[in-house]
């Protein structure tokens, strides 16, 4: 068992020198970073995924249901805003061996396609990258440095999956490289796909069957739960069970995430199979939950694993 004493290297200030950490080295394989960090004959708890969240060049945690698409943001609920570049976060989650995060890009404009790529160079071959990804410029996110992409309305149309630009994006990139968003709203009693910043609601209900089908053309899933993502007012449990009982490949949850409770709750209810990622609620965007807690409880899962 690790101890949960505070060690060196561990910090929510500015990233000090990189360390290596034996409990994620074991299930992480620098020279394979595509593998993915929850495989199954490795893993067998809740493992925490950190992110970085980018609009317009800058570090943000947003409501997402409150992304619109307007120019002018008119209506954007936005979080926290942060003064450090996106690469800061990046380091610091590479000294304290933290793979298999995500950066997200809210918005397809210059300067957050240069501050996701620096980001990228900071953790090279430890990061997923989303926000606009497409066959066309998914090699290109790949080259700079994400070990896997990310995407959702790519493979939406007029609300109903394409599976059509779905095989062009596994024929792009290879299905080990690839993860879908099914980001979901509960909508008629059954939880729908999101698509278009979760400004629309899909056809595509988030279920045994379509979790099989699509697990068959990617390498994890990645769940917002849009009801509750960025407002830190608890989880949503009942989505949570559904993913544990139904995923066919690792899957991270995000949303709703208050405070440490909500960690053990995720576990539980998630049965060791869904990760978890924090946005608004760290310490490091504002929030309540201490990032060094959060990393210490990881650790602690990884060592009883």
């Amino acid at each position: 068992m690790l101890s949960l004493r505070p060690q060196v290297g561990i910090s929510c200030s500015r990233p000090h020198s990189t360390r290596r950490s034996r409990s994620l080295t074991r299930c992480f394989d620098p020279q394979n970073p595509v593998t993915s960090v929850n495989d199954s004959s490795v893993n067998k708890t809740c493992s925490f995924r950190p992110c970085i969240d980018i609009h317009k060049g800058q570090v943000k945690q947003i409501v997402g249901s409150s992304l619109e698409g307007s120019s002018d943001d008119k209506g954007l609920v936005t979080n926290f805003a942060s003064e450090e570049p996106a690469e800061y976060y990046a380091s610091l989650y590479k000294q304290d061996d933290l793979p298999g995060g995500h950066i997200i890009m809210l918005g397809a404009d210059d300067a957050s396609r240069e501050a996701a790529k620096k980001a990228l160079a900071a953790y090279n071959g430890f990061m997923q990258i989303g926000g606009g990804i497409n066959p066309e410029n998914a090699a290109e996110w790949l080259d700079a440095g994400a070990s896997h992409v990310i995407v959702t309305s790519y493979i939406f149309q007029d609300g109903k999956l394409n599976e059509e630009r779905l095989q062009e994006l596994v024929k792009a990139v290879g299905k080990d490289r690839l993860i879908l968003d099914l980001s979901c709203k509960k909508h008629n009693g059954a939880y729908h796909v999101a698509t278009d910043r979760w400004q629309k609601i899909s056809s595509l209900v988030v279920d045994e069957q379509s979790m099989s089908k699509l697990g068959n053309s990617c390498a994890e899933f990645l769940v917002h739960g849009v009801d509750v993502e960025g407002k830190q007012s608890g989880v949503d449990e009942e989505l949570v069970q559904l993913l544990a009982d139904q995923s066919t490949v690792p899957v991270t949850y995000a949303g709703g995430v208050a405070s440490m409770d909500d960690l053990e709750l995720i576990n539980r209810a998630g049965q060791g199979r869904v990760d978890v990622t924090i946005g608004s609620a760290l310490d490091l965007f504002g929030g309540p939950i201490s990032y060094t807690e959060v990393v210490f409880w990881h650790l602690q899962q990884r060592s009883s694993s």
